[in-house]
């Protein structure tokens, strides 16, 4: 799943008429490459939610196979924010475990190494960030951890995960964070594990990182 449905607050004016996975870098739409790596990966179904400006990105991706894959959208009247989102779109993404991948994420990750990952909770790919105030997790060899002292956070949330749909069965379709109103719960109760990823990522959500993407060599 790919989350698609933001409004891209801080990338406006330039969100106001195109939706964030749209924005054109290196060659096409963000959301163009992120398929392109999902399907390298041997990924073949997609769901994206949208909300935001919904139908420039239905008519653009279409049915997928363009693309050489699969794509079904999950609508949203409302905006249900990123766990809203996966509890609305569950009846798509099956029983199983299933990669959920931001759709503002620039990055060298390999996929590959998750596709054929499950778990019965949840698995977070986290990655070194300079900013402080970002931190929110901790490494304990396999098992994700966060402290009431935010020194000893180190990691954050690449916004690439797998999740099994097990973990919202207490949740509606109604507006929640993924991070901070499901994930920090679990993570306290030591369900949630994770990797570190220290290479290229970039979140494009503020116009200093989408300068930065578009500014730096390609990879």
């Amino acid at each position: 799943m790919i989350l698609a449905a933001g409004p891209g607050t801080r990338l406006r004016p330039l969100t106001d008429k195109t939706p964030k996975p749209l924005i054109e870098v290196r060659g096409a739409p963000l959301i163009v490459h992120q398929i392109g790596w999902l399907r390298l990966a041997g990924i073949q179904e997609i769901v994206i939610n949208v909300h935001h400006l919904a139908d420039q990105l239905v008519d653009h991706l279409g049915n997928g196979s363009r693309f050489g894959v699969r794509i079904t959208f999950s609508r949203e009247r409302e905006l249900l924010n990123t766990g809203g989102g996966i509890v609305k779109a569950l009846p798509q993404l099956g029983r199983h475990s299933f990669l959920l991948m931001n759709g503002d994420v620039w990055t060298n990750f390999p996929f590959t190494r998750l596709v054929r990952h499950q778990t019965n909770q949840g698995h977070l790919v986290l990655t070194p960030v300079r900013n402080k105030s970002n931190r929110d997790f901790a490494l304990d060899g396999k098992i994700v951890q966060r402290f009431d002292d935010l020194t000893h956070h180190d990691l954050t949330y690449s916004g690439i995960a797998v999740l099994h749909p097990d973990i919202f069965q207490e949740r509606e379709a109604k507006p929640f964070s993924l991070t901070r109103d499901l994930m920090f719960e679990l993570v306290h109760q030591r369900k949630i594990t994770g990797e570190v990823f220290a290479g290229d990522w970039i979140d494009i959500g503020s116009p200093n990182s989408l300068s930065k993407l578009r500014d730096s060599p390609d990879t």
